[in-house]
């Protein structure tokens, strides 16, 4: 059997920190202001802290993901 990089739980830990990154991103998406009219919610706190928090989060996780050491597996030898 071939020696990877990453294993399962590599991957499946990449996509979680993905989804984190993905929900980041879109918890930041909004409408903007308009010419002419000032939209406040620019500025919300979702918009300002939590949604970079969040990005934030999920890119370390990810960092996590890719320096987390697969388990040795034993391979059994045909005799």
């Amino acid at each position: 059997m071939e020696n990877f990089a990453f294993d399962k739980k590599n991957y499946i830990l990449l996509a979680i920190g993905m989804v984190i990154v993905i929900v980041g991103f879109i918890l930041m998406s909004g409408s903007g202001s308009e010419e002419g009219v000032f939209n406040p919610d620019i500025f919300s706190v979702r918009r300002i802290r939590v949604a970079p928090l969040v990005s934030l989060a999920g890119f370390i996780f990810m960092m996590v993901a890719i320096m987390h050491k697969p388990g040795k597996k034993t391979e059994k030898k045909d005799e």
